[in-house]
């Protein structure tokens, strides 16, 4: 589909409730192309949602094309990046094949969030919508235990049991709802999930520290039971550190 440069982060954080393993992007004179790989239930759920979209056949092999975008990135203390590529000395490595889950570092909102994690004492953290495991490998790298990954794709706890296992840390993780199963307590819960998620799901989360992502700048974040003490923006995405009300 194509759609006007001001509407583009806009369509961006819709999409990723369509494609979690994420999506193409193409600047065109005037617009952005955005493409969605899937069968005629993603087609048909995009045409409620968006309206006007095209759709073409594409050759065998489409699920590894994103391989040729996968780039390391550096975030303070942490070096994120594929297998293939190599750490520069002196930091930390947090390795990730995300297959088809989606993280792998470079978006803005797990940028934020692997930097506001380094600001953080270690303690228990709960990982809500772990996509590859990149937040939850980042923490344990960084000293955070017991960690918790959740999600309920089970592509994504595939993905996250692999990596975790690459990266030789020992994660829980579990494929679940957690709008309709309990989430279990941490000192820190760390989501990066999308803007309605996160205000649906922060009256039932047990931790003292809140740390969320995944919303516009434009979006004003509700976290019901929770003070929030800074905002954080890059690009048009933004994240905020939240304490839990006495």
């Amino acid at each position: 589909m194509r759609v006007p440069p001001e509407r583009a982060e806009e369509a961006r954080a819709e999409l990723l409730g369509f494609a979690t393993h994420g999506f193409e992007e193409r600047d065109l004179p005037g617009e952005l192309e955005l493409a969605v790989y899937g069968g005629l239930e993603v087609e048909e759920a995009l045409r409620a949602s968006f309206g006007e979209v095209s759709s073409e056949r594409v050759e065998p092999g489409w699920e590894d094309n994103w391989r040729t975008f996968h780039r390391p990135v550096e975030i303070g203390r942490l070096w994120v990046g594929p297998p293939w590529e190599e750490a520069r000395e002196g930091l930390l490595p947090v390795v990730i094949d995300p297959g088809r889950a989606f993280g792998t570092g470079a978006h803005p909102t797990t940028r934020l969030c692997l930097e506001l994690l380094q600001e953080l004492e270690p303690a228990s953290l709960l990982d809500v919508g772990c996509g590859s495991g990149v937040l939850a490998i980042a923490a344990a790298r960084l000293g955070f235990a017991p960690i918790t990954a959740l999600d309920n794709d089970p592509e994504a706890t595939e993905a996250t049991l692999a990596n975790a296992e690459a990266n030789g840390v020992s994660l829980d993780v579990r494929l679940a709802d957690v709008l309709a199963d309990s989430p279990p307590p941490a000192e820190v819960a760390v989501c990066n999930i999308s803007f309605p998620f996160m205000e649906a799901l922060a009256p039932r989360l047990e931790c003292k520290t809140l740390l969320a992502s995944g919303f516009l700048v434009s979006d004003e974040l509700r976290l019901d039971g929770y003070q929030v003490v800074s905002r954080y923006e890059q690009l048009e995405w933004a994240a905020v550190l939240a304490d839990r009300e006495s």
